[in-house]
């Protein structure tokens, strides 16, 4: 079966408010399964539902793995929840859905993450650096916000521009 396609800017979904999970079904499970094969064939750190399609609140996320089939531990996050922000961090970051681009985003340095797994056992994460700044980037997805959203009007504007003209270029 092929892997589920990226919906990348500026499809409209992507800035959609997605819709809290009330049962973890077969079909859930099946799509965080497919969402870690597309996360991982990206390759990516993390993934959020939004940017395969469905408007559900789920992500992936593994920031510890190196593009080895070894030490691969993907964490899925149902209906997540972040509290206990402090200090803050700028990271470089990039976007799956955001192709070609990569910017400053000033981001909690250390957040607490609440969610569900699939078995719908509750759990919480305290997290640092770059698992916290995925996180906080795959809720923004869930909150239908694109990290391009986040950064100047000046850079989002000069990025719109170039991925208009990449589409158009495409069609050609």
């Amino acid at each position: 079966m092929p892997l589920r396609e990226v919906v990348q800017f500026p499809d409209p979904r992507l800035n959609k408010v997605s819709e809290p999970v009330t049962e973890v079904t077969d079909a859930v499970r099946a799509l965080a399964r497919d969402m870690i094969d597309v996360m991982y064939d990206e390759p990516g750190i993390g993934l959020a539902a939004p940017q395969v399609g469905e408007s559900i609140r789920m992500f992936v996320i593994d920031t510890d793995w190196s593009d080895q089939e070894i030490g691969k531990q993907p964490r899925v996050v149902v209906n997540p929840e972040i509290s206990d922000r402090e200090g803050r961090i700028t990271w470089d970051e990039g976007c799956l859905s955001v192709p070609n681009y990569n910017a400053i985003v000033e981001r909690d340095e250390t957040i607490t993450l609440r969610g569900t797994d699939l078995d719908g056992t509750p759990f919480e994460e305290r997290a640092e650096g770059l698992r916290a700044v995925c996180i906080q980037h795959e809720v923004d997805h869930l909150d239908g916000i694109l990290f391009i959203d986040r950064i100047s009007r000046l850079k989002r504007s000069l990025y719109v521009k170039k991925r208009k003209k990449q589409l158009a270029d495409e069609l050609e």
